[in-house]
């Protein structure tokens, strides 16, 4: 009796090649339909709008603490934090297409702000 006659080895072959083939046939569309869904991703951040405008950082002021500045502009994109022997200094910086804003606060209140938005 050949390999070939044998019902198990047979057997055997068809489901190794069934498994082979069942994966080949899933493989391409799993790798599309990541794709797709990557391109579906950055498309929807890249339509997301500037979310500062000049006239929110214009409503920041000195002596505003943490929290007042964070219910007006959001949570910053980056902090640096700085403790230095006599001030500590906390540094909230805002990015995005349109420019950056920069509020420096000493003691938990608004020490000064920079920004860089076009109008």
């Amino acid at each position: 009796m050949t390999n070939d006659e044998d019902p198990v080895v047979r057997r055997e072959m068809r489901s190794s090649l069934g498994l082979r083939h069942s994966f080949v046939i899933r493989h391409p569309s799993f790798v599309i339909w990541r794709l797709l869904l990557l391109a579906m991703v950055l498309l929807s951040v890249s339509c997301v709008p500037d979310r500062l405008r000049q006239a929110n950082v214009d409503e920041v002021a000195v002596g505003m603490s943490r929290k007042q500045v964070e219910s007006i502009l959001g949570p910053p994109t980056e902090t640096d934090t700085k403790d230095l022997p006599v001030t500590k200094t906390l540094t909230y910086l805002y990015r995005q297409r349109s420019g950056r804003v920069t509020i420096v606060f000493k003691e938990d209140k608004v020490a000064e702000k920079q920004s860089t938005l076009t109008r």
